[in-house]
């Protein structure tokens, strides 16, 4: 069964993602959606993993979905090393160079 995490861990993410990691939204969108996708945002997220809603060129919404690279999850934690790996990955899908982690 699919662990679900709790309002303020999902909020604590969504703003965190949202509201300062905006540029790796989008590599994720473009790595798992469409290399086309012009703005992402970070909608949710399980113990399986991430879900995005992308905006296309023409201003249509693509959902993008990514299974967390390390598996299944079930500790907030564990859910900023997993976008880490995501991110990472999707550096590598689309030939950029990733930012060092802190």
């Amino acid at each position: 069964m699919t662990h679900q995490f709790d309002e303020a861990a999902r909020s604590g993410v969504l703003g965190h993602m949202n509201g300062d990691h905006g540029d790796d939204n989008l590599l994720i969108a473009r790595a798992f959606g469409r290399d086309d996708v012009v703005a992402a945002r970070m909608t949710g997220f399980d113990g399986d993993g991430g879900t995005w809603v992308a905006t296309l060129p023409d201003g249509g919404e693509l959902d993008v979905r990514a299974a967390w690279p390390g598996g299944a999850i079930s500790e907030r934690p564990e859910v900023r090393r997993e976008i880490v790996a995501l991110y990472d990955e999707a550096c590598r899908v689309l030939g950029v160079v990733p930012r060092p982690h802190a």
